[in-house]
């Protein structure tokens, strides 16, 4: 009997990415747990010092997302993607080799969280960017399901393998296995064959300010591309602010303990999988508009469901871990739509300061929606925060169904139909 590999399964290439993004997936979620609990176990880190570690990692999108883009246009991709995979590799060995050394400090910890976060900007806005070129794109939603499924696999293993290592090693020797998966990220990387576009720029972006006017202009221009930066924008700032009291909320009000919690979050990882599963079917029965828009419905509804539940303890927890089953749905469906559109409706040589941009708004806007959501909850309360928080990430929709996106079915094939615009009803 043999396996029948179908559509991009059968491009090695795209295979070598999927298999690199994919193992370094469940090499991020070490980290995730591993880097703050070092923080709290080794260093006795106190709530401010967390307060920073945490907001490091998000800090680069913010201050150099614009920048990067444009620096990723000027130069070839996969370079840039295997220098961060080993950029990072160092970095991560640096925390379990001062704690055999019994030299760990919490700026040693901050050094990291930046420099990593800088290096996860840049592979991100490089991945995405060549991604088009790699397997062209008639199949953007097929290759960013992939992608999607490799990623919320990572999730759904990802913490179980985390906990294990931290209880046998140590949450600092745990990071060592994250710095083999960035290598094992760098080697497949390094193995893609398809040769690359030669980057190119226009003779009026020859500047560095000048080139990320250019690809502001292009969002700002696009009938497309500017209305999904407004539901960026909206979905990332107040989900952050929902997600910044949700704990405090589930646990003090409704009475949820952390048996509880690990149960729901196992769950939602699943419904993000189940989403990568689905979300290209999803595409091709609403259209990628209308897919768009009912993936950030379904992330707000669900989320409006912790604010609303009440009563005893099982049908609460049962609620809530059926409503975030349905969040990873939705978000993962809105990823794939967001993320494909983008690609589709952006020329070759713009792909980085798009991605650079959009990467501002998705990722730079989250400790806003934080600090925000904080003080919201200390003001008004941690419940009508909730309820703000999640009537905010569908804000952005309202817009966008009044734009030629709410109608678009298909995405553009060919090599510049994307700058053009054009709209498939």
């Amino acid at each position: 009997m043999h396996l029948r590999l179908t559509g991009l399964w059968r491009n090695a290439d795209f295979v070598k990415l999927w298999v690199g993004s994919a193992v370094s997936g469940v090499g991020s979620q070490i980290t995730f747990l591993a880097l703050p609990l070092t923080a709290v176990l080794v260093l006795d880190a106190s709530p401010l010092q967390m307060g920073i570690l945490a907001a490091l990692g998000g800090a680069p999108a913010l201050i150099f997302g614009l920048g990067t883009g444009v620096w990723v246009d000027r130069i070839r991709k996969r370079p840039v993607m295997i220098t961060a995979d080993y950029g990072r590799t160092i970095l991560i060995c640096t925390i379990p080799v001062a704690a055999v050394f019994q030299s760990l400090h919490i700026w040693h910890l901050y050094v990291v969280a930046l420099s990593v976060g800088i290096l996860n900007m840049l592979f991100s806005v490089a991945s995405r960017s060549m991604l088009p070129s790699l397997i062209g794109r008639d199949d953007l939603v097929e290759a960013n399901s992939k992608l999607e499924i490799g990623r919320s696999g990572s999730q759904v293993v990802g913490p179980g393998i985390a906990g294990i290592l931290i209880r046998a090693f140590s949450a600092p020797i745990a990071l060592i296995v994250d710095a083999v998966t960035f290598v094992v990220s760098a080697v497949a990387v390094q193995t893609i064959r398809t040769p690359e576009p030669e980057p190119v720029s226009s003779p009026e972006e020859s500047r560095f300010i000048g080139e990320a006017v250019a690809g502001l202009q292009l969002i700002a221009r696009s009938q497309v591309l500017l209305p999904i930066a407004a539901v960026v924008a909206g979905l990332s700032m107040f989900n952050a602010m929902f997600e910044s009291v949700w704990l405090l909320y589930v646990s003090r009000n409704l009475g949820i303990g952390p048996l509880a919690f690990g149960t729901m979050f196992s769950v939602s990882s699943v419904g993000f999988l189940v989403g990568a599963f689905v979300s290209a079917q999803v595409i091709r029965w609403a259209g990628t508009g209308r897919a768009l828009v009912l993936g950030v419905v379904v992330v707000g509804l669900t989320d409006m469901a912790t604010p609303l539940a009440g009563g005893p303890i099982i049908a609460t927890t049962l609620v809530l871990t059926t409503a975030m089953f349905f969040f990873g749905i939705g978000a993962t469906i809105y990823n794939v739509s967001q993320v494909s559109m983008r690609q589709a409706y952006t020329p070759l040589r713009l792909q980085g300061r798009m991605h650079g941009a959009m990467n501002t708004l998705e990722v730079g806007l989250v400790p806003i929606g934080a600090l925000l959501g904080g003080a919201l909850g200390e003001a008004i309360g941690l419940r009508p925060t909730l309820f703000i928080g999640a009537a905010g990430e569908m804000l952005g929709i309202i817009w966008l169904l009044f734009t030629p996106v709410w109608s678009l079915r298909s995405l553009p094939s060919g090599p510049e139909d994307d700058a053009k615009d054009q709209i498939r009803a």
